[in-house]
């Protein structure tokens, strides 16, 4: 199979083609950076890494830009209250800039916990005025803008009028402008700068009390939240590129204002071929939002017991919990949710454990006849390649996980079995492990994590495990082994010796 993806724009899943093959070029809506990252905000970056790697797995050369948004994200999408980060600032005596570069690199930080590779490029609205700018010029002189008291909205009944049903504001998010403005009637109290309650602020005039402005040719002010993705893209990846990414939450009227200023200043592109949206965690089926309050932090959820959940979880538990689910289905957030992804976790690296051991050559037969190996070839082959039908199809995740587990359980049936070993050839089963590896730590992304227990910790303690065991001191043997059992790690007594792995439990 080849890669295909769902298209929010289309509505339909449709093999990927690069604009300019083999470059990708995708773009992820970052955060915005006046407070700690919650689950929510991990979601989108975790799918996108893995989409990011998968795009190289397969030979492409991805540029992949994530943007950090410090500047002109207001408390309302109607344009109105306070800028996020001007009101974090004052609210903490500090300068906006100093809370966006601690927040900025706490959310890095998370990410990197989270096994997300850093994107290539990471701009930050405050570094592209100029590009922004430069955009609302564009707009304005192609009659799709107008300037109001040092503000500047973009006129959207207009641009709706000058375009036809394929170029509709609101394509992307389904909506008519008919419906918007139905359900907008009353929104424009206090707009009286509008002329239609569906115009958005490319450009806002700065009151006296606010703090981050800049010179511009409407007079000192900032941009509108909408304007940096689109200005920020064009730079890094071109007028057209190829994945557009966010939060479902961001279809509308984020995305949906950014293809409009891309149609309405350049090339009359949707600016992405592609739109790509991750559905929401919830908490007890209500949206994750840190304006409801219910939201669990990053910092929390990895150190304790947090929102309504009994313990904490790792950070590497919590990305295979974000990516057992397919990315366009909503996840709720529940200590059995969890716990099951620590235990599924933990199963995929006990196959990585395993690997070394399944890669030794196979024992000849006591004959020295060469063994039939067809079957089980054919066997494992399918197993391996079932691993990948899940990701082309849209980047399902689940699927491919479920195909993990299924090549798992055939490879601890070759470990433990000798005549089954036998009846694969070296070269299916090297070829079955290299494809469980990368698909398991370079495309999934999931790591061993480092535990509390140094292997030389662990190795010491088996070591005094054999020795009570030998010596027939069982109270001890069981002293030790419930120990480990509280730290995740069972003992198994086998023929070759006393081994270690991740308890499932």
């Amino acid at each position: 199979m080849a890669l295909s993806l769902y298209n929010t724009l289309t509505r339909a899943k449709a093999p990927f083609v690069p604009v300019q093959p083999p470059v990708v070029g995708v773009y992820l809506c970052g955060p915005t950076v006046y407070s700690e990252a919650h689950l929510g905000n991990a979601r989108g970056p975790v799918v996108f890494d893995v989409l990011t790697r998968y795009l190289r797995h397969l030979g492409h050369t991805v540029r992949y830009v994530r943007n950090i948004t410090d500047v002109g994200h207001l408390e309302s999408d109607a344009d109105t209250g306070e800028d996020k980060l001007a009101k974090a600032a004052r609210a903490q005596r500090l300068e906006p800039m100093q809370v966006a570069q601690h927040f900025a690199n706490r959310y890095r930080a998370h990410m990197a916990q989270l096994g997300c590779l850093p994107p290539d490029i990471e701009p930050q609205a405050s570094g592209h005025i100029t590009e922004q700018i430069g955009l609302v010029e564009e707009i304005i002189a192609n009659g799709l803008a107008y300037e109001v008291n040092g503000s500047v909205y973009f006129d959207v009944p207009k641009y709706d009028a000058e375009h036809d049903k394929a170029g509709r504001y609101g394509k992307l998010s389904n909506r008519s402008i008919e419906d918007q403005l139905a359900g907008t009637r009353d929104t424009l109290a206090g707009q009286d700068e509008k002329r239609s309650p569906l115009d958005f602020a490319l450009w806002k005039n700065a009151s006296p009390e606010h703090i981050m402005r800049w010179p511009s040719p409407w007079g000192e002010g900032f941009p509108g939240w909408h304007l940096e993705c689109s200005a920020m893209s064009r730079k890094y990846l071109g007028a057209e590129f190829d994945i557009h990414g966010g939060g479902l939450d961001l279809m509308f009227p984020h995305h949906e204002c950014e293809i409009a200023q891309s149609q309405g200043s350049h090339s009359h592109t949707d600016e992405a071929r592609v739109w790509m949206h991750n559905n929401m965690i919830t908490v007890g089926g209500a949206k994750m939002s840190k304006s409801t309050g219910n939201f669990i932090t990053l910092t929390n959820l990895f150190v304790e017991a947090t929102g309504g959940l009994s313990q904490a979880y790792s950070p590497m538990v919590v990305r295979f919990f974000l990516l057992q689910a397919h990315y366009r289905s909503p996840v709720d957030v529940s200590d059995d949710a969890l716990q099951a992804a620590r235990k599924g976790y933990r199963k995929l690296m006990n196959g990585l454990r395993l690997l070394p051991k399944l890669e030794a050559p196979a024992a000849p037969a006591a004959d020295g006849a060469p063994a039939d190996t067809a079957a089980g070839d054919a066997e494992l082959t399918k197993l391996t390649a079932d691993l990948w039908v899940g990701l082309d199809d849209d980047l399902n995740t689940a699927r491919s996980i479920a195909a993990l587990f299924n090549l798992l359980r055939k490879f601890n049936a070759l470990a433990t079995a000798p005549a089954a070993r036998a009846a694969v050839s070296d070269a299916a089963l090297h070829a079955a492990t290299a494809a469980y590896r990368a698909l398991v730590t370079d495309v999934l992304g999931l790591r061993d994590e480092p535990r509390a227990n140094a292997e030389e910790l662990l190795a010491l303690t088996l070591g005094f495990y054999s020795e009570a065991k030998a010596d027939k001191a069982y109270d001890k043997v069981d002293v030790i082994r419930a120990a480990l059992k509280d730290q995740g790690i069972v003992i198994k007594d086998t023929k070759a010796g006393v081994e270690w792995a991740y308890s499932e439990e």
